[in-house]
């Protein structure tokens, strides 16, 4: 039998949200290192003993202060030791704190980085030397500056301090509250948490999604707006009334009074009329879902998998199973998944032989160039996983906060809910778990925890009071304590930049700062409209991508975003033909300069690959800025900097006899100069193709 209707955990899985300590939610403002940029020197590689990496995440040696394997030790004893980390995302910090495990006293300078690389000393000590402690916290507290940190280097000066010089993490805050002691004193046992009364109480979704039959585990849209969940034995299931599940869904119709439109039956090839059907977690955009259950050719069905559907304008396509290589489940009763908001990262819980017992959560990610295939699964590790039973992951929109049932931790029944937050990119690096108290874990069924991108309210199920005492879907509102981090919902639509008309494409999202991509979603194909989320903390660039047409790149800044938002913007395509202006909207030059930021680079790369893959293609390089000033030096600074691109493009391999070069100052205005708003979109760079 399938996860969905053997898992009736009574009081195994209650869920809901109260409020933590002061010292829990003010944790989520503390950020550890996640990427490694350089180093002087190293005593060994990778995630060896006293490897470099080891200072990425939380102190690894609890209590503080003991000497440990999982810690950078230099392997130089001299003046010039360094070490240069990153953070997940940018913070106006107020404080930087390094944990110095073992002969503190060698450090001589910290240094923040900024999103635009530049270095700003916060701590210096011209008189490096031996401590009486055995190891430090050190501390450096300062004012919020107007830059924000996305890294720190710190330097040392190990021959001043005899013997093994160890560091062990390297953290910032954009609080002042002391760090180590928030992020790692943790009390033990369900009454450590100190909860409150809920925000508000459980509400009824009502009668058009609640009826007298079983509804389960909802799906909330990351807009909010459209809720998928399952219902149980209902006569109008596809089977009908013996069909054992279903899904439904039903529509948002008033935001400021939070009802529901009458639910809908999915239909087939989603609704089977024999098997139990259920949505595991839905994309972004609401074109891909997450199914319970491989779906078979024959329409014979596997219950130990999953598979994808997406929407088209014909509905819902047959479903698609994932290949999942390594793929084990011991548990031949038992499995949940769960798709990452980017679509980036996909969560198990499944029992395997390289698990630590019962069910463990694992995460697999997408194998390049291979369509529903996933890698290895790997454990999140101890922080997460127990001896026993550790299941139903949901991770928000944030990517970070995980929420997940747990049987080995004790608390209020057979299992409670947890909640975490992810501290790098390992995956394996979590913050301590927190039980989410005796207010949430109540002697009913309560279970299925999912929240909308907005993270302001929580959509479970429970028994308490439902219809002819089912289990029904209820709302309840977060504690501020219990939301995720802050995101930015951005829609919009792709077009074809000169007829308008909506085009199906592939949108790409990725860190401006980094580089890296961040999330991969579909147009919808009726009309091309696209959904992504974007975490807050980072400058992002996204762009459009169809066969035959070349992307105008699109960016948003949300390093300092600090409340959820909606944005919309449309996307532009541009045909692939000779006399066509492409606008490089994510080309970017420090005021009245004319050289390069390296958030520029991504969308250069881009063009250097379209260059090299059409090796007959030539283009010219126009660029503009706006009419305030000297109408000859923004001629001359406009000049100067399309000179700058070809040459970085050249740099890169591309002869430069392919690309001519124009500046036209403020002669060719497409927005008003008025206000600085519509002004900034003159200061611009285009290449337009010359020949193909």
């Amino acid at each position: 039998m399938n996860n969905y209707l053997m898992r009736n955990l009574l009081a195994a899985v209650p869920i809901g949200i109260a409020l933590f300590t002061a010292q829990a939610a003010q944790a989520q403002h503390v950020q550890w290192a996640a990427r490694l940029v350089a180093v002087s020197s190293q005593k060994s590689e990778g995630k060896d003993p006293f490897s470099p990496s080891q200072v990425l995440s939380t102190p690894n040696a609890l209590p503080l202060g003991q000497i440990s394997n999982d810690a950078w030790i230099p392997r130089k004893e001299g003046p010039n030791e360094f070490i240069e980390v990153r953070f997940a995302r940018s913070v106006s910090a107020q404080q930087v704190t390094i944990v110095e495990n073992f002969n503190p006293g060698s450090i001589t300078k910290v240094e923040l980085v900024d999103t635009k690389g530049e270095h700003h000393e916060v701590y210096t000590n011209d008189k490096p030397g031996p401590l009486p402690e055995a190891y430090r916290t050190l501390e450096v507290k300062f004012p919020a500056a107007e830059y924000r940190t996305l890294g720190v280097k710190v330097y040392m000066n190990t021959a001043k301090v005899e013997g093994v010089n160890q560091i062990d993490a390297i953290g910032i805050a954009d609080v002042p509250s002391t760090m180590v002691k928030q992020a790692f004193t943790e009390e033990k046992g369900p009454d450590a948490v100190k909860s409150t009364q809920f925000d508000s109480s459980l509400v009824s979704l009502g009668p058009n999604v609640n009826t007298r039959y079983v509804e389960t585990h909802p799906v909330i849209s990351p807009n909010g707006r459209t809720l998928y969940f399952a219902r149980e034995s209902n006569p109008d299931n596809v089977g009908g009334g013996r069909d054992p599940q279903d899904v439904y869904y039903s529509t948002l119709t008033s935001g400021k009074n939070k009802t529901w439109s009458l639910a809908k039956n999915l239909g087939g090839p989603v609704n089977t009329p024999d098997d139990p059907n259920g949505i595991a977690s839905v994309s972004a955009n609401g074109q891909n879902a997450i199914l319970i259950n491989i779906y078979n050719r024959d329409g014979t069905m596997d219950p130990l998998g999953c598979s994808l559907t997406k929407r088209t304008r014909m509905g819902w396509t047959q479903p698609v199973p994932q290949v999942i290589k390594d793929f084990v489940n011991l548990d031949k009763e038992h499995v949940d998944f769960f798709l990452a908001t980017s679509g980036k990262a996909l969560l198990m819980a499944v029992e395997r032989p390289d698990g630590m017992g019962g069910q463990d959560i694992f995460v697999s990610f997408p194998v390049p160039e291979q369509n529903n295939t996933w890698g290895k699964p790997k454990s999140l590790g101890p922080n997460v996983n127990t001896a026993k039973s550790d299941f139903a992951p949901f991770l928000a929109a944030d990517e970070k906060t995980l929420y997940f049932a747990s049987e080995g931790r004790g608390g209020y029944g057979k299992s409670d809910i947890f909640y975490t937050k992810r501290l790098d990119d390992t995956w394996t690096n979590w913050s301590p778990p927190r039980n989410l108290g005796p207010v949430v874990n109540s002697p009913d069924f309560d279970a299925y925890y999912t929240i909308s991108a907005a993270g302001q309210d929580a959509y479970l199920v429970s028994s308490r009071n439902g219809v002819d005492g089912s289990k029904d879907i209820f709302r309840i509102s977060l504690a501020p304590a219990f939301q995720p981090e802050v995101v930015t919902l951005v829609t919009g639509r792709v077009l074809d930049v000169n007829t308008g008309k909506p085009i199906k494409a592939i949108i790409h999202y990725e860190n401006l700062l980094t580089g890296e991509e961040i999330g991969v979603t579909e147009t919808d194909p009726a009309d091309g409209s696209y959904t992504i989320v974007l975490p807050s903390g980072v400058q992002y660039g996204y762009r459009a991508e169809a066969k035959g047409y070349i992307a105008e790149n699109a960016n948003l800044d949300v390093t300092a975003k600090d409340k959820y938002s909606e944005e919309k913007k449309d996307l532009y395509l541009v045909p692939f033909n000779v006399g066509q202006t492409v606008k490089m909207n994510n080309i970017f030059f420090p005021q009245s300069k004319y050289y390069l930021n390296t958030s520029s680079y991504p969308e250069l790369l881009r063009l250097i690959r379209i260059l090299k893959d059409y090796p007959t293609v030539e283009i010219k390089l126009s660029g503009h800025t706006d009419n305030q000033g000297d109408p000859a030096l923004n001629l001359k600074l406009s000049q100067d900097r399309v000179n700058e691109v070809k040459k970085y493009l050249v740099s890169h391999g591309i002869n430069g006899g392919r690309i001519t070069t124009e500046g036209f100052g403020g002669t060719m205005p497409i927005a008003s100069n008025d206000q600085e708003e519509s002004r900034s979109k003159n200061r611009r760079v285009e290449f337009t193709i010359t020949k193909k």
